[in-house]
């Protein structure tokens, strides 16, 4: 079941504006009243799904996987948090409920909101997922839900999208973003005409460009949305005829790919979290570049040099002369001397011999085709001067002779 919204966008001269001024944005909540609550419905997915993540995706969920040093799913529900009125935040896939447990306990308490795992008995996908749980979503009586998938990285301006959405008083509002054409295919584009706004056309991943202006996963919809979901059951046609749907316009790119997510919620920890990122000249610690963040537990050598976009986690070691550049750290491993890793994703427990390296010509493939990024598994050894380019290490492997463009069973 999917979105095909029959309206579209504000006029552009609405959309560029970008974020109104923070008094406009209070009054437009003072004006939807104290009273009304919203909720927060965030897509986790299930164990069939994360394809582009494995092999990390094998070890634990694919949201839980760090993203900058938090777990993909934190960065949505922060953004959540900073939502007026928010009730609740509901967490809905088909993973067991053990797997998120823990980690819907400990967000629960440091945000001080309610946050709930909501498990699908089978894959329903966005509408169904979002109708499956209907009841328990309404138990607060919201006036507003918002709906957004846990895979999409953004500046989440969900303040302003509440009220840009209030101001046109539709069943609901889309995030939209424009980009490359290049980069459109992979995402849902939408056309729109451009007087009056209304969405002419919308397809999923279409093999021939159709727009420059695609959905980023994020929604924002009135209780009204349930009826034209059960429309579609009733009646069904397949998609849901969603009238009076606007759009409002993301001022920040938006991905799913892990490192350039990664490199992205760094970059917002310099206004929202600037405690979290790393500092270091090179003589009582090591020479910090750009945007990084490393974990308190982590032993990092003063002669190493890390970053830019580098995320370290817990227990790392990093050895004297390492250099690290855009890539994802996981808890426990250990980078030993003037071993070098760009463009990579290092899996929990893994080595990374002296004098080797672990590198990727660029981060902006997709590492199923076995482009792009370099993913090294749990508990993956690559022994003393050994070169890995470009590959997929599954876990449990230990690496002795140079490999390129490679995944390794």
């Amino acid at each position: 079941m999917a979105f095909t919204p029959s309206f579209a966008q504000q006029s552009q001269s609405q959309i560029r504006s970008g974020f109104k001024s923070q008094n406009l944005i209070k009054q437009s909540f003072e004006d939807m009243g104290s009273s009304e609550k919203v909720v927060a419905v965030i897509m986790v997915g299930g164990p069939t799904k994360g394809t582009r993540f494995r092999p990390l995706s094998f070890a634990i969920p694919k949201p839980l996987i760090p993203l900058a040093g938090q777990p993909m799913v934190h960065h949505p529900i922060s953004a959540c948090k900073r939502i007026p009125n928010l009730a609740q935040i509901y967490l809905i896939g088909f993973y067991d409920e053990r797997e998120f447990a823990l980690y819907v306990s400990s967000i629960s308490n440091e945000l001080k909101l309610p946050v709930r795992y909501l498990k699908e008995d089978k894959p329903h996908g966005s509408a169904g997922g979002l109708y499956y749980f209907r009841d328990i979503i309404m138990e607060d009586s919201p006036s507003h839900i918002f709906l957004l998938n846990c895979d999409v990285c953004c500046s989440f301006p969900l303040a302003s999208m509440l009220e840009a959405h209030i101001k046109y008083g539709g069943m609901g509002t889309m995030l939209v973003i424009k980009v490359s054409a290049e980069l459109a295919s992979e995402f849902g584009e939408l056309v729109a005409d451009p007087t009056t706004n209304e969405l002419l056309h919308y397809t999923e991943k279409p093999e021939t460009f159709v727009s420059d202006l695609i959905n980023c996963g994020v929604y924002i919809f009135t209780p009204d949305i349930f009826s034209a979901i059960q429309d579609v059951s009733t009646n069904r046609e397949g998609r849901a005829n969603l009238r009076r749907v606007s759009s409002f316009e993301a001022l920040q790119y938006a991905t799913r790919i892990s490192l350039k997510c990664s490199e992205l919620y760094l970059a917002q920890y310099r206004h929202t979290s600037p405690h979290l990122l790393s500092s270091g000249d090179g003589t009582r610690s090591a020479t910090i570049v750009g945007d990084v963040y490393i974990h308190p537990s982590a032993k990092v050598h003063p002669s190493a040099k890390i970053g830019p976009n580098a995320s370290i986690s817990a227990n790392v070691r990093v050895g004297a002369g390492a250099r690290l550049i855009n890539c994802i750290i996981l808890d426990d491993v250990e980078i030993k001397e003037n071993a070098v890793v760009i463009n990579s994703i290092v899996g929990w427990k893994s080595s990374i011999g002296r004098w080797s390296r672990a590198q990727a010509s660029s981060a902006e493939g997709d590492y199923n085709k076995k482009l792009g990024i370099t993913i090294l598994g749990e508990a993956v050894t690559v022994e003393d001067e050994v070169v890995v380019v470009n590959s997929i290490v599954l876990p449990n492997k230990t690496l002795n002779v140079s490999v390129q463009e490679e995944i390794i069973l």
